[in-house]
């Protein structure tokens, strides 16, 4: 098959034959028809995570859909043709969190893209199909499920499980990358009245369009100060959509009293998983703080259901469809934070 591959890590990734995958029993073998270009493909390649040891060569691309191309012999949920839509968190089924529906954080946890070959190229392997696959509605389209993958699932099951925001509150979101757009709409549909922080005026502008009621730059302003003032007090929920000090700590600072802090971005290697965090204040103000990896399946049809119906609206962050061979250079973009919106990969 076709495929981008990483063979050394920080190194210009190469489109080049390798082996097709082959069928588990459990399992189902996925024609790729889109995959999203992720932050979290640009940590794997930059080598960011010590947890993760990627054997190389390998296959990223944890944002993916696309149609069933055959099916193992115990899979009894679906058929060769079905069109699906593949959670980047995989659960064995059998595990304590999985049987409490929360096959996101399995104890046997594996993740396409990273633990096993992903969706950059034409097929992929997709283990434990009957507990993990959604079917994907007709009236969905692969380029918009694929945006959906990874970064707007993620930033659903944050905003409207984990951080459970409610109409009215104020939702102050810092980093409008992917995730952060995700969750600005999310936040906006919901009926919260959100404000977009960043360091870029481009990414502010476009997160207006998606739902943002103020943006601040935290280039020009103190973030912390400029949401106290906005908020009267501070923010109901905070987001750090991007995972760096500068961004954990601003969210943090900017909560009201018995605000919650909700952490969907991912360290660097500058952070390696540890950011300095206001203890005290979190006591003496009661914050709450959660984090949320991924999205259960069973959370798939409420979010399709709101897509389908036009109250969530993953397209309109899709600023760029590419061919394979344009990925790359989607990856340069994203170490310099150069990238506006989702990207995502629908040529072959």
């Amino acid at each position: 098959m076709k495929a981008l591959v990483l063979e050394e890590q920080a190194k210009p990734m190469v489109v080049r034959e390798m082996p097709d995958p082959q069928c588990s029993a459990d399992g189902i073998i996925l024609r790729v028809e889109a995959n999203g270009v992720c932050r979290s493909d640009w940590h794997a390649w930059m080598g960011d995570w010590d947890w993760l040891k990627l054997p190389l060569p390998h296959v990223l691309g944890h944002e993916f859909s696309g149609v069933i191309e055959e099916t193992g012999k115990h899979v009894k949920q679906f058929q060769k043709g079905d069109r699906v839509i593949v959670p980047f968190t995989l659960g064995d089924g059998s595990c304590p969190y999985c049987q409490s529906g929360h096959h996101n954080v399995c104890e046997n946890i594996q993740m396409p893209g990273f633990t096993s070959w992903g969706g950059f190229g034409q097929y992929t392997h997709v283990p434990n199909a009957d507990v993990n696959l959604t079917t994907l509605p007709e009236t969905i389209d692969f380029t918009v499920a694929a945006g959906m993958g990874c970064r707007f699932m993620t930033a659903f099951h944050g905003i409207t499980g984990q951080a459970n925001v409610r109409p009215g509150e104020w939702v102050a979101i810092h980093g409008c990358g992917g995730v952060g757009l995700s969750a600005v709409q999310i936040a906006d549909a919901i009926g919260a009245n959100v404000i977009a922080i960043d360091i870029d005026d481009e990414k502010l502008s476009f997160a207006r369009t998606v739902g943002a009621v103020v943006t601040v730059n935290a280039k020009y302003e103190n973030p912390v100060q400029a949401i106290k003032e906005i908020t009267k007090g501070g923010a109901d929920v905070s987001v750090d959509a991007l995972g760096i000090t500068q961004t954990c700590q601003a969210s943090l600072l900017s909560l009201k009293k018995r605000g919650r802090h909700l952490q969907l971005g991912l360290t660097t290697k500058d952070e390696a998983g540890m950011i300095p965090i206001p203890i005290d204040l979190i006591v003496q103000s009661e914050i709450q703080l959660v984090g949320s990896l991924g999205m259960p399946p069973s959370k798939y049809p409420t979010m399709l259901r709101m897509v389908e119906t036009g109250k969530l609206n993953p397209e309109a962050l899709i600023t760029d469809k590419i061919s394979l061979e344009g990925a790359p250079g989607v990856f340069e973009q994203m170490s310099n934070f150069q990238n506006i919106g989702v990207t995502v990969v629908n040529k072959w």
